[in-house]
């Protein structure tokens, strides 16, 4: 008997097996599976509440009433009933375990029951308001918090949008238990995270709320059983089964008007009523030498790697000396509350300065997070799994592929890196849009021009599936290529075009120049390729004033245009060469660099380029006698 006196269905169905409660038997088809009472117990618990979580406290005082056991007892009888179900073999899924909470019936059941009400209460309303607990202390999301326990009770229909580990969850319970006492007929939290088979949705949500669902049409009796109810429903996790998901929250805020949804994931549902609040990363502060540890304090994202670096380490205080460190990885992170929360957790293994620069070889991807999360949000690694399992194959391959980018991007540059004789324009541009979508991928619009970039944490996960994809020298050749045409095409457009202007439309491509040198230097690099890129890129380190790294890069290319040698080439390096050395260290620097361009251009018979080096070489003797004057006067 249920708690509000209605008969338990006795029979119930599930892939080939049969269990008959009342007889205490599992047949699998006729053949009769040997289980002890315990574990048969634990069994018709799960199986009558069908993609509920079940707690392990429940279990505990069904199996073992008013007597004390240890957890492992519990876990031993369920790896005896996963084994007597073939669960785990093939596709086979039966048993889900919920981290930290309990576990869950995840395939299909049917009850057998001859005569079984299409709803059933199972809980009384003071049992409807089950969140799980809420941080006591939520750093950075007051204000969004707020806002949305504002709209929800005037749009009723809210999904949380943002990437794995932003703190959607967070802030989808904190908003729950800010608006629990309006709700008169209760409020439901869904984890639908372990779900794998879209038709127990419905029967999950109405668990949730208290409720069993054993109409033909699941759906259905859920959307009648609420169409008078009063009560706010979260939906967590909804991104890998998106369309039914979609479909029922519709049919929920279509037809039953007092009931409230606020759902989280990591692109809209795009359900009719919706309205998505895409979740801002965590503030972080600007570049800056001179960060005073109150100043960083300031920032959210601070404020939180301080929490939780203390928590681990209850030593650690922010110093003036670490703050532009910290500060550093913040950024390094994208702001995300769950990256910046792992990363603080290993200060007392790692110390400040070798973990921001631990960022560069994607340490990120490897450092532990607190053992009570999820499993899928116990390394940054496995956040970005699950996402990038619920791609389908040509936006994974597009992902991948979009590593190459280092900063940001444009569609232009997306497809013409990307675009090949199997992947057309039109597969790059909507795989990109899925991913803006799925918040994979960020878009900013700038004067009109859409610039796209890859998240850092998500850059270092997509170049480990690039690289093991083996796609990576081809795609960074091509790379390298479209921003060499792209910087020909500015320097022309240099003499043409106000300084300003000029400097507006290319500076972002800085970045990816970056990246494409060091590809072109590398062992597996084009070092033909580099040598022009860096001749091209001359401009732009002038305009960005960027002169000791135009030093470094144009030494680097020369070093290497001794294997492939081109008189011209080498005559137009040296004089950018010795113009930096003027600009970083005085004219007198410039001079070898100088008698360089003077002798190759003396052999091209280039006038303009014999006039620059005696200007150069003249300025350098001028700057000679002027310091020599100096020092006799002295």
């Amino acid at each position: 008997m249920t708690e509000s006196g209605t008969p338990t269905p006795s029979e119930f169905s599930f892939g080939s097996f049969r269990l008959l409660r009342d007889q205490r038997l599992l047949l699998d088809g006729e053949t009769p599976v040997r289980l002890g009472a315990r574990a048969f117990e634990i069994l018709a618990t799960l199986v009558e509440r069908p993609g509920a979580v079940v707690t392990k406290d429940e279990l505990f005082a069904r199996v073992w009433p008013k007597q004390f056991v240890e957890e492992d007892n519990l876990k031993f009888h369920v790896a005896t009933l996963r084994k007597a179900l073939r669960d785990g073999q093939g596709a086979t899924r039966y048993i889900s375990n919920v981290p930290g909470r309990g576990y869950c019936f995840v395939a299909p059941v049917e009850s057998l029951e001859a005569k079984v009400p299409a709803v059933v209460a199972t809980n009384p309303a003071t049992e409807l308001r089950r969140l799980p607990a809420a941080l006591r202390h939520i750093v950075g999301r007051s204000d969004v918090i707020v806002l949305l326990a504002t709209r929800l009770p005037e749009h009723r229909f809210i999904t949380v949008v943002g990437p794995g580990g932003i703190g959607k969850t967070t802030v989808a319970v904190a908003v729950a238990d800010a608006l629990v006492a309006a709700f008169n007929d209760g409020v439901g939290f869904v984890d639908l995270a372990p779900l794998t088979d879209p038709s127990l949705i419905a029967s999950a949500v109405a668990a949730a709320l208290g409720f069993a669902v054993h109409a033909a049409d699941a759906t259905q009796g859920l959307v009648s059983l609420l169409r008078d109810k009063h009560v706010l429903i979260v939906l967590d996790n909804c991104e890998h089964l998106i369309e039914p998901i979609a479909a029922l929250a519709e049919a929920i805020f279509r037809d039953a008007p007092k009931a409230h949804i606020l759902a989280t994931s990591r692109e809209p549902l795009r359900a009719d009523g919706e309205r998505a609040h895409r979740l801002a990363p965590l503030a972080t502060p600007p570049a800056s030498p001179d960060l005073t540890a109150a100043q960083a304090l300031a920032f959210p994202a601070v404020q939180l790697f301080v929490e939780r670096a203390a928590a681990s380490q209850d030593t650690f205080e922010l110093s003036d000396e670490d703050a532009p460190s910290v500060a550093e990885l913040c950024r390094g992170l994208d702001g995300i509350a769950l990256a910046i929360e792992i990363a603080a957790g290993r200060v007392d293994t790692f110390g400040i300065a070798e973990l921001a620069s631990g960022l560069d070889n994607q340490l990120r991807l490897l450092i532990r997070g607190r053992r009570t999360s999820l499993s899928r949000h116990q390394t940054l690694g496995a956040t970005l799994d699950w996402s990038y399992q619920l791609l389908s194959e040509a936006e994974r391959a597009i992902l991948r592929g979009l590593a190459i980018f280092a900063g940001a991007f444009t569609l232009h540059s997306a497809c013409a890196v990307l675009q090949r004789d199997d992947v057309t324009r039109t597969d790059v541009l909507e795989s990109i849009a899925n991913l803006v979508a799925k918040s994979l991928v960020s878009l900013s619009v700038e004067k009109g021009v859409s610039f796209y970039r890859l998240l850092e944490t998500t850059r270092g996960y997509a170049l480990i599936k690039l690289e093991e994809s083996g796609e990576k020298d081809s795609l960074a050749g091509r790379h390298a290529q479209h921003y060499l045409t792209a910087l020909k095409q500015a320097e022309v457009e240099w003499h043409r075009r106000p300084a300003a202007e000029w400097l507006e439309t290319h500076w972002r491509s800085i970045d990816n120049v970056r990246a494409a040198l060091d590809w072109a230097f590398s062992s597996s690099g084009d070092a033909g390729v580099g040598i022009a890129l860096t001749e091209a890129a001359v401009p732009l380190w002038f305009q960005l004033s960027l002169m000791s790294e135009c030093c470094e890069r144009v030494e680097l290319a020369l070093s290497k245009q001794s294997s492939m040698p081109d008189p011209r080439r080498e005559m137009q390096l040296q004089a950018s060469l010795a113009w930096s050395l003027m600009q970083t260290k005085g004219s007198d620097s410039a001079s070898p660099a100088w008698t360089e361009v003077l002798r190759l251009a003396e052999g091209l018979g280039d006038v303009d380029y014999q006039l620059r080096s005696l200007w150069g070489l003249w300025s350098a003797k001028t700057e000679q006698r002027t310091a020599k004057g100096c020092t006799g006067a002295r």
